[in-house]
């Protein structure tokens, strides 16, 4: 099976922007070990912003274009070389892609991607991809690692798209606001109730939220591809997942309905 997994920034770093150190060993081990079993994994990662507001000292997540890049561009070197190392302890070696929307929308870069990463998992490598923020302006930028994720998993061909978020899954109301709010286990299709739980934006660290989770589901589900939004705080559940548990919420492709 190949999976692709993404971590947001609220599951990598604290608020704070540093990184959440014994979370990102878990995580780490857990997918080294998966891919002792047998997968082919694509870790998609977000935080190299994140980390880079923490690593600069900054107060908050900037706004102007110059000072996010140069953030992420501080971010993305701390972010490769704690994957480096982790994995390393466990034999595995990565390989950092960072990409932008444009790479995907012209056909020769979006074949060399694809023949990169099918090239890469033959050598046993595990493939680390990113947006590329230091050089990603508003009109070529993908937006958000879920919709990359995404796209990522359908252009490789993925079974699975793992998104590793701060929730459980999909309620049927927001489970901050709304006691009753009720798990969704399973989606078969992406109708105007399910699209209008999407609600608003993510952590103030990331880019993301329900919203940009379910337009991921919709690419994945169109292409053949199942999903999963579960919570990255406890990596270990990604063993309960793979042996065959109810965990998160499963987004099932039209392929396999």
């Amino acid at each position: 099976m190949r999976m692709v997994v993404k971590v947001g920034t609220s599951t990598l770093a604290y608020p704070t922007g540093h990184m959440n150190i014994r979370r990102v060993e878990e995580l780490c081990r857990v997918l080294s070990d998966l891919k002792n079993a047998g997968y082919e994994i694509i870790l998609v990662s977000s935080g190299a912003i994140g980390m880079g507001i923490g690593k600069l000292s900054l107060k908050e997540r900037p706004t102007d274009i110059p000072t996010k890049q140069a953030a992420a561009a501080v971010g993305q070197c701390e972010l490769m070389y704690t994957y480096d190392r982790l994995f390393q302890n466990y034999n595995h070696t990565v390989a950092q892609i960072l990409l932008t929307g444009s790479d995907f929308r012209h056909e020769d870069r979006y074949q060399n991607f694809r023949n990169t990463i099918h090239r890469l998992l033959e050598l046993g490598a595990l493939p680390v991809i990113n947006e590329n923020d230091t050089i990603a302006t508003e009109e070529i930028k993908v937006g958000d690692n879920d919709t990359l994720s995404a796209v990522v998993a359908t252009g490789v061909e993925a079974d699975l798209l793992v998104l590793l978020s701060d929730i459980d899954g999909l309620y049927t109301a927001d489970p901050h606001k709304d006691p009753n709010a009720k798990l969704i286990p399973r989606v078969d299709a992406l109708n105007d109730d399910i699209m209008s739980l999407g609600g608003g934006e993510g952590s103030s660290l990331g880019t993301g939220g329900m919203k940009t989770k379910l337009h991921a589901a919709e690419i994945c589900m169109n292409a053949g591809c199942d999903m999963v939004i579960m919570n990255g705080a406890d990596p270990s559940l990604l063993y309960d997942l793979f042996d065959g548990r109810e965990v998160g919420t499963r987004f099932v492709s039209n392929a396999k309905k």
